[in-house]
């Protein structure tokens, strides 16, 4: 049933955003009691592998008090054509029939305005609710299960860590898995070149055993979505975000240190994160989409001093895993907005980038403004080592192993179209330019579980430009509905379309 949304609107509070994706017709209200180990999960899983409505589980067994209820899917993918994206367009403030292509230039345009600073308010509707010290006990929360083989219950698959540069000028806004390991105790993955560890590299330089952090649930949607998004090293989030929304964001100071969250927030755990001790972590089913059983390694141990929590608080989950969830909607597709920034910054003539869904968030097409690309008289392996160079060695392409190069006639939205293009222009070997002195990503598994060195290597550019693209222009002509056939007979075929008896088309 509907529930009171917060003044902001759905982009800047996750609360109102539950109500839109309620008028949307694209959230389900669950009232059955339902299991947090692996029910909830299972649940959501199945609706990222169907793009059905995301679920809202409003009696999780083990809630007590209204803390917690939990919210599935909450950027994944729509099953309608015409608003597929609509999920993530509630958290930028576009319409629900937005474009990949307009989700992305509206992340992408706060890095071209000045940043709109947050204001500090008193109290928000987070400080509703209060445990602190030996009350807390995560272990007897509601928290998922989210995979039968994961290495605990991961409190921490869709919120955002809150982290302080030493000397205060870096305040980062960052997504890394966390699992509870104790009853004040999480464990989590924090590897380079991820901000959460760069700080955390800060702190240990100056000797310190003991990082001031915070770990906010349900933050406003926005937040979320450039908390995923590789910016710049010593860029803070909050102004970010204002100048995404076109105004500041409200943050609150925590009770236990001097952090400032969202004020809205559903809730925040406070405490700190650890310069020197480990506990186990993992394994987890991570956004590739594997679970190796019994695989843990240690993690940085983050102990919580407190939490606050607003009434019926919800807490976001991510079940991730193969497509299509927010691991491939948001990590892949917000690496490739930024990927594109830096190639035309660095004046490539490339005029769109995309992580393919079927790439499960390995693979960005850029697409190639061909006439520009002549006009460079380059040759193929020139192009794509510089491409890569470029890429590869930046922190937007870590976790991209493979860059495919496109011309004029592929829209790189369109997972079909970057495969047709990729498996009939470029030739295996010959078309493509390895890099093997460049940072890997460990979590692919063909990097931590293959054959070769798991922290480097492994990366690709391969060149879908076909020789002419490079010299004449296009030789050849589509042969598909939009291109082999006359504007006047594909008008009649489509005007005739449900008369004939097919489906509408959407």
């Amino acid at each position: 049933m509907p529930e009171a949304s917060d003044p902001e609107p759905p982009h800047l509070s996750f609360r109102s955003f539950i109500n839109a994706l309620r008028q949307d017709h694209d959230l389900v209200d669950i009232d059955a009691p339902i299991d947090p180990n692996l029910e909830a999960a299972a649940i959501t899983r199945l609706v990222c592998e169907t793009d059905d409505k995301a679920p809202l589980f409003n009696n999780v067994i083990g809630a007590k008090d209204g803390f917690f209820r939990i919210l599935g899917a909450p950027a994944s993918l729509r099953k309608s054509p015409k608003e597929k994206y609509g999920r993530l367009a509630r958290h930028m403030a576009l319409p629900l029939n937005a474009t990949m292509r307009e989700i992305i230039d509206k992340m992408l345009s706060a890095s071209s305005v000045p940043p709109i600073e947050p204001i500090v308010v008193p109290t928000g509707p987070v400080k509703e609710n209060s445990i602190e010290g030996d009350d807390i006990d995560l272990t007897a929360l509601p928290v998922p299960m989210v995979h039968q083989s994961d290495g605990g219950r991961y409190i921490q698959t869709f919120g955002m860590h809150v982290l302080r540069s030493p000397d205060g000028s870096w305040t980062n806004w960052s997504i890394a898995r966390a699992m509870v390991s104790g009853k004040r105790t999480l464990a989590g993955l924090v590897i380079n070149p991820q901000h959460i560890k760069q700080i955390h590299e800060l702190w240990k330089k100056e000797g310190h055993s003991d990082i001031p952090w915070v770990l906010a649930f349900g933050v406003p949607p926005t937040a979320i979505m450039a908390s995923s998004m590789p910016i710049p090293d010593g860029v803070s989030e909050a102004g970010y975000v204002g100048a995404i929304a076109g105004e500041p964001i409200k943050l609150v100071k925590c009770d236990t240190n001097d952090l400032l969250v969202p004020a809205n927030s559903e809730i925040i755990l406070e405490g700190t994160l650890s310069v020197t001790e480990t506990q186990p972590e993992g394994p987890f089913g991570e956004m590739h989409g594997y679970t190796y059983p019994g695989e843990s390694h240690p993690g940085p141990v983050y102990t919580v001093n407190k939490i606050t929590y607003r009434n019926n608080a919800i807490l976001p989950m991510s079940s991730c895993g193969r497509l299509t969830d927010e691991t491939q909607t948001m990590i892949g597709v917000l690496a490739a907005a930024t990927i594109r920034q830096l190639c035309q910054d660095n004046n490539l003539p490339i005029t769109d980038a995309f992580a393919p869904f079927v790439g499960q968030a390995t693979w960005v097409a850029l697409k190639v403004d061909t006439s520009r690309l002549r006009a460079m008289k380059t040759t193929s392996k020139a192009f794509s080592e510089k491409v890569g160079n470029l890429i590869f060695r930046s922190k937007p392409g870590f976790t991209i192993h493979r860059l495919i190069l496109v011309g004029d006639d592929i829209d790189v939205y369109d997972d079909k179209d970057v495969m047709w293009a990729f498996t009939t222009r470029c030739r295996p070997g010959t078309d493509e330019v390895f890099f093997e002195d460049v940072l890997g990503f460990l979590l692919i598994p063909y990097m931590g579980h293959g054959s070769a060195d798991p922290l480097k290597g492994g990366k690709v550019v391969s060149d879908a430009l076909l020789p002419v693209e490079y010299t004449t222009g296009k030789n050849w002509e589509n042969a598909d509905f939009k291109n082999a056939y006359p504007k006047g007979i594909q008008d009649k075929v489509l005007k005739n379309w449900e008369t004939l008896g097919f489906r509408k088309l959407e």
